[in-house]
Order: C-alpha cells, then sequence, then structure tokens
C-alpha cells in the first residue's frame, strides 16, 4: 500500500542509488530501488509509490522513457529527474524534463539537503 512515504529510486550507479536511500530512509521515508528503467516501471506499476526518483541516463529504458510511462499510468505520482548530464547541457535538459512531466530536475553532484528538501517539497515530511 501506497503511503506519503514510499519513494522509488530507479538509478543504475549503485553508489549513488545507496546513498539516495540512505539519505530518504534516514529522513523517514520508506524506500525502494531498482537498478534500471524496466525494473523501475514494473515495481511502479505493481504497487505505485508517491514519489519516483529517476536517472536520466540509463541502459535500456532511459529516464524520459520511465518519465513518459509513469506519468501516463500514473499522473498523480511526482516524479523527481536526476543526471549529471544537466550541468554540462549534453542530452535532455532540465526544462525537457519537466515538459515530460518530472516535477522537479536536480543535477548531479546534488547534496542531501538539496534531495530531502525537494522530496519534502512535493510528498512533505514523514511524521514522526
Amino acid at each position: 500500500m501506497t503511503t506519503t512515504r514510499d519513494i522509488l529510486i530507479i538509478e543504475d550507479d549503485a553508489i549513488l542509488r545507496d546513498l539516495l536511500m540512505d539519505w530518504l530512509e534516514a529522513a523517514g521515508y520508506r524506500v525502494r530501488v531498482a537498478v534500471e528503467g524496466a525494473a523501475g516501471l514494473a515495481e511502479a506499476h505493481d504497487d505505485p509509490p508517491c514519489l519516483v526518483i529517476t536517472d536520466i541516463h540509463m541502459p535500456g529504458i532511459d529516464g524520459a522513457a520511465v518519465i513518459a510511462e509513469i506519468k501516463r499510468h500514473h499522473p498523480a505520482v511526482a516524479v523527481i529527474a536526476i543526471s549529471g548530464r544537466f550541468r554540462c547541457g549534453s542530452g535532455l535538459t532540465p526544462e525537457d524534463a519537466i515538459a515530460l512531466g518530472a516535477a522537479r530536475a536536480l543535477a548531479k553532484p546534488f547534496n542531501r539537503g538539496e534531495m530531502v528538501k525537494a522530496v519534502a517539497d512535493l510528498v512533505g515530511r514523514p511524521a514522526g
């Protein structure tokens, strides 16, 4: 059952995926993870989270397709797009991610405070 603390992270980089999970669990959120786009979409369709954090550049199904698919089937699910290429201007821009349906687009590297604030702005802070 989805709660306001239920977040799905779709990130192919294990170090960043684990870091995001640690940050958000420490902030009181329930976190699930997927290592690539297809697995993330399957997880989101089986049990929609309140928020998806997705990398844009991943092998297989990329983050742009993930955002479009999530918003098509679960329009109420908030999405945060993350990418290292947002800073260098290569490929999809933050504005493109927003146009696809992401509520926020964060450029890597970001810090814990930026991510936790973005999540809290979109889904609220966990109780207790």
